[in-house]
């Protein structure tokens, strides 16, 4: 398949690295056609990675995923345009993180609101999914880097959206038994509210790798 991934960071070379291993067509969009970190990440992807601008890269994918930072998250997708993203699969990764100058960590939006709902109401022909935002990046493609079994969520108001894209979890290793449905786009909020907490847990072990792992009574 052709996926567009919003983003240039980590969390977006990892997504792309992991989608052209498994034989996918990928094009790395930014603000500008000549990023150079997107530029240099195609050139080593070889003839399946592309780089263009958030609209290119969203023209040309199928599927679009968003891994901007959740405060820059609207307007990346606005560049990508809401005719380029109409009736597609649009997995959002993104948290909502606020750092103050202190290094004091809060959410904006949070609460009574997520990103992923927002960007839902501004793109509402775009069939919205937030997954994957809960843990670190090499924990996102590959599961397997854990020991034991360990837990992934989903949110979104269409069923079809979500089975693909639970689909392409299980692409990176995830099993469909350990991914959560948390029920429609409003679920995200619990989601990216879990980040506070994952911060806090990642300075207590001193690593970003780990996850959650959920257990239900008998």
């Amino acid at each position: 398949m052709r996926y567009g991934i919003i983003g240039t960071g980590g969390v977006a070379r990892t997504i792309a690295d992991k989608l052209v291993s498994l034989g996918h067509e990928v094009t790395l969009g930014s603000r500008s056609k000549d990023n150079e970190t997107a530029a240099a990440w195609a050139e080593q992807a070889g003839p399946t990675g592309h780089h263009g601008t958030f609209a290119e890269a969203a023209e040309f994918g199928e599927v679009v995923l968003n891994a901007t930072p959740g405060t820059v998250a609207l307007d990346a997708l606005r560049a990508a345009g809401p005719e380029r993203l109409a009736g597609k699969l649009l997995i959002d990764l993104s948290n909502p993180l606020v750092f103050s100058a202190e290094g004091e960590l809060t959410l904006d939006p949070v609460n009574t609101d997520s990103v992923g709902e927002r960007i839902q109401r501004e793109f509402p022909q775009a069939l919205v999914v937030k997954t994957l935002n809960t843990v670190t990046a090499p924990v996102m493609v590959d599961p397997s880097r854990l020991d034991g079994e360990h837990n992934m969520f989903v949110a979104g108001d269409d069923e079809g959206a979500k089975a693909r894209t639970v689909a392409l979890l299980g692409s990176f290793g995830w099993p469909s038994e350990s991914v959560i449905d948390l029920g429609d786009i409003t679920g995200a909020r619990a989601m990216e509210m879990m980040m506070p907490f994952w911060i806090r847990l990642m300075k207590a072990f001193g690593t970003a790798e780990f996850n959650y792992s959920f257990k239900r009574a008998k």
